[in-house]
């Protein structure tokens, strides 16, 4: 008699995980989209703040404004490249007024890369589609950099 009560009581709780499946499971997905654009975000400003120091560093070691402003879109572009961050549009802007300071004296480079990352792919109603992040570094221009014309 107790087994036919114990088991008519589970009878009538079937349906019960069904719905609480429906009501559980989109919070659940939500939650796991949210964290995964919370880590895309954080990894790419590690990223971008990599390339900017880089493409500072690269700016650093040239004689002219012209070289140093190519050099840094160089190496902010390689430095992207390789770390496997795809930026829907990349600018990079270059304050190379410590290049031209005489050798001897003390100048500084300073580059900002800035990035726009896409997140329609999570599919996360009401998040924006792109993120622009931006990286700002400074390198001391180097006093033995290359000398000649």
């Amino acid at each position: 008699m107790r087994a036919t009560r114990w088991f008519g009581r589970c009878a009538e709780d079937q349906g019960s995980v069904a719905i609480e499946a429906a009501i559980i499971l989109p919070s659940l997905i939500m939650f796991l989209c949210l964290a995964i654009a919370g880590g895309r975000i954080v990894t790419s400003e590690a990223k971008i703040d990599a390339a900017a120091e880089d493409a500072a560093r690269e700016a650093s070691i040239h004689r002219t404004s012209a070289a140093a402003q190519s050099a840094a879109d160089t190496a902010a572009a390689e430095s992207l490249a390789d770390q496997g961050i795809a930026c829907s549009s990349t600018s990079v802007h270059v304050d190379v007024g410590g290049v031209s300071v005489p050798i001897g004296q003390v100048g500084t480079v300073t580059v900002t890369v800035d990035c726009t990352v896409q997140l329609s792919d999570l599919l996360l109603p009401g998040a924006p589609g792109v993120r622009m992040l931006s990286s700002t570094a400074t390198s001391v221009v180097d006093l033995y950099r290359q000398r000649g014309a």
